[in-house]
């Protein structure tokens, strides 16, 4: 790294809460692993800063206050704040997890035309906001890390960004704790969450499940007669049945990918799903529309996947993952490796390429035009 560099990354929070700002405190963990510590500690520009999230000992933590303007506002003020404050804290290479303009490294995990497009809503005024936000982003970066092959070819036809601007890093997950039991473990899992030795369960991870497709499973599973139980984990269905099941918002969620069959995602739009990753890495397999960015990262033993929307498809799928229920899924079907210490350091690749470009003074600092 070039002597006198200062990083800095910028997300709408640090704490625990989506998934970008999951990706930005892995990337804080990872960059202190790096030596990014003391002095050379990086920058943290959110809205929001969780002063108990071990995370913000380890960076420069600094709050840009949006709370006093109406919410159609805070993007773009943000936006306008950051400038100011990253020249104040002499920053060199951003990496930025939310639409922010100057962000040298602009991280791609999601574009809101994309999401429009698949899921069919019509652009509102809060919408076109967000999109010249991100315009202006993909626009002013030197570099534009997309999270998923998927996301490369929505920035090329829906934003016409050039493919040599764009670097594809699947986002890294966590390998001490998503990770198989023993069977043994696994059986004591399977009776903690009341899953009995003859159900086959397809876990269901959601918050929103509108979003994530639960209604689509319902009606392909509906009077099938497939002995399967759909485990719903985190927020409650408006209802349950015979065949959906809610287990609670299972804060342990490597537990349920580790007691459940396979894990069932619906999704009219998923630019990664980490949830996959995580699932396979716990040796659950699992059954996706071919959207869910993920699909491209996951070796063919370890999903069954269908076409998007397509109750019929999805049914199949199912018919298809229970005839090869016996599986072995390990680490190994995960395409890519997996480790924060691997994406960081080809996070840093990219910023000692941009810093090679910015002027350096005398004595070997680096100088912003």
């Amino acid at each position: 790294m070039r002597a006198g560099m200062k990083v800095a990354i910028s997300a709408n929070a640090l704490k625990l809460s989506g998934g970008l700002e999951r990706y930005a405190l892995d990337l804080i963990r990872g960059f202190n692993a790096a030596g990014f510590a003391g002095e050379r500690k990086p920058v943290f520009f959110a809205r929001k800063i969780d002063p108990s999230q071990p995370e913000s000992q380890m960076v420069d933590a600094r709050r840009i206050n949006v709370s006093f303007l109406p919410s159609r506002l805070r993007d773009t003020y943000f936006n306008w704040a950051l400038k100011r404050s990253r020249k104040k804290a002499r920053v060199d290479v951003l990496i930025g997890c939310n639409r922010v303009e100057s962000s040298e490294i602009a991280i791609c995990g999601g574009t809101h035309i994309g999401f429009l497009a698949a899921t069919g809503r019509r652009e509102r005024r809060s919408d076109s906001r967000q999109i010249v936000l991100e315009r202006l982003q993909y626009e002013q970066a030197s570099v534009i890390v997309a999270h998923s092959d998927m996301m490369r070819d929505e920035l090329r036809s829906l934003y016409g960004i050039a493919d040599t601007k764009i670097r594809v890093l699947y986002p890294p997950v966590d390998s001490t704790r998503f990770s198989p039991v023993p069977d043994e473990k696994r059986g004591e899992l399977r009776k903690q969450f009341g899953f009995a030795d003859h159900e086959i369960v397809l876990l269901f991870p959601s918050s929103s499940h509108e979003r994530k497709g639960l209604p689509l499973i319902e009606a392909a599973l509906r009077a099938s007669g497939l002995p399967v139980v759909v485990a719903v984990a985190g927020r409650p269905p408006a209802q349950t049945s015979e065949q959906v099941r809610y287990i609670g918002y299972a804060k342990n969620i490597e537990d349920a990918y580790r007691a459940a069959d396979f894990t069932v995602l619906a999704s009219k739009y998923e630019p990664f799903g980490l949830v996959g990753i995580e699932s396979v890495m716990c040796g659950t397999p699992v059954i996706f529309p071919t959207s869910v960015g993920c699909c491209s990262a996951i070796a063919e033993n370890a999903k069954f996947t269908f076409k998007p929307g397509d109750a019929d498809d999805l049914r199949n799928a199912v018919r298809r993952a229970l005839d090869a229920k016996n599986t072995h899924v390990t680490a190994a079907s995960i395409l890519y490796d997996t480790s924060i210490a691997a994406h960081v350091s080809a996070l840093l690749t990219l910023a000692e390429g941009i810093a090679a470009d910015m002027p350096v003074s005398a004595s070997g600092s680096i100088q912003r035009a």
